[in-house]
């Protein structure tokens, strides 16, 4: 469901002002600090009801201003009669107003369901080199934007991890044998989740990261859950129960999905702790390519292509060579396949090299966006 445009109010340095995006790719050609960046993280906004790069609400409205306007308009390219969407968001202070064609969203979440993006940036290599924190994030997001089911099993297991801890902390024994099957039956259904959501990624990342990088030996991807994959309900609860002690003492929980490990391994050892920058950079883009492929088989059926959200690259073709650069490229959609992606580039990049037939370009400066005219 490409963006047919965006339109912007105090919206960082972004000049108040509509954008035209109606094109498979859309260029955003600019030295640093210009506004690129501040774009592609509006289109996210618009999708998901926040920002990529962690930034809450009241650092974004440009100096002055109390808050700020986002309204973006897409077409889903699918349906028979293509009618035109409209998501509005509306941030003043503390309240935020999201609207799907004049309606108003109560959950973000019921954004996936309508216009979910990828975004590939730099901060991304902390799924690869990053504590195993960062890649459970990684993997939770793209499992929840795979099923909205999963998001309500994530949040309403780390409520009860929440509860639970702050049970711990008071040695309130009553209430942890209230809260421990709470506990295990959110945590099998992550555990569960996860498990196909890997299955689906190993499935593709040794080819693809071979594809690219050249490298002779396979990447592979494990799954470690911190329970044991085929332990029972009861045999979850016993185990609680026998670490309650000691978690009494530490005052935290100290087994279950949050401290699942997601690892790469390289001829038998731990990828991560050998491979170069540039090696570590490649791990999450094809993390990104898989995930952006893994929704649009979601969204396939009969009689109808498959749906592939916004892909939206920062700056990242600048950090592989040449060789490494054409091969990535050449894993993401073609012309015709219905995907929309927006770059972001510096001036003297080769960026002319990537056009499609329909591609739209800005020259960006001081957060204003001018079209240039294509031949």
């Amino acid at each position: 469901m490409p963006f047919k445009s965006a339109r912007f109010s105090s919206f960082r340095n972004l000049q108040d002002q509509e954008i035209g995006t109606d094109a498979e790719r859309v260029f955003l050609i600019g030295e640093n600090g210009q506004g690129k960046t501040n774009f592609l993280e509006a289109l996210y906004y618009l999708c998901y009801g926040s920002s990529f790069r962690g930034a809450v609400d009241a650092q974004i409205p440009v100096t002055g201003a109390s808050g700020f306007g986002l309204t973006g308009i897409w077409a889903d390219t699918g349906a028979e009669s293509v009618l035109d969407d409209e998501i509005s968001v509306r941030v003043e202070g503390p309240a935020k107003d999201i609207r799907l064609n004049g309606k108003p969203l109560k959950d973000r979440k019921e954004l996936v369901l309508h216009n979910p993006a990828v975004v590939f940036c730099h901060e991304d290599f902390t799924f690869a080199a990053g504590d195993p924190e960062r890649r459970r994030f990684f993997f939770d997001q793209c499992a929840g934007m795979l099923s909205l089911a999963y998001i309500d099993s994530l949040r309403a297991y780390k409520r009860v991890l929440k509860q639970r801890n702050a049970a711990l902390k008071e040695s309130a024994y009553d209430l942890l044998d209230a809260l421990d099957p709470l506990l295990v039956t959110h945590g099998m259904d992550l555990m569960e989740a996860r498990r196909r959501l890997h299955g689906r990624f190993q499935r593709e990342f040794p080819s693809l990261y071979g594809v690219v990088s050249l490298l002779n030996a396979p990447v592979d991807l494990a799954y470690s859950p911190s329970w044991p994959e085929d332990a029972s309900v009861d045999a979850l609860l016993a185990a609680l129960r026998d670490r309650r002690e000691s978690e009494v003492f530490l005052g935290t929980t100290r087994s279950g999905p949050h401290r699942d490990r997601w690892d790469f391994s390289c001829a038998g050892e731990r990828f991560t702790e050998k491979a170069s920058t540039g090696q570590l950079r490649l791990v999450s883009l094809i993390l990104r390519i898989i995930e952006a492929r893994a929704y649009a088989e979601s969204t396939a059926t009969a009689g109808r292509a498959p749906r592939w959200p916004v892909l939206l690259l920062d700056d990242v073709l600048l950090e592989l060579d040449v060789g490494r650069r054409r091969r990535f490229l050449e894993l993401l959609p073609g012309p015709g396949e219905g995907a929309q992606a927006f770059f972001t580039f510096l001036p003297e990049e080769p960026w002319t090299e990537y056009e499609h037939g329909d591609t739209i370009v800005y020259e960006v400066s001081h957060g204003r966006f001018r079209r240039e005219e294509r031949l």
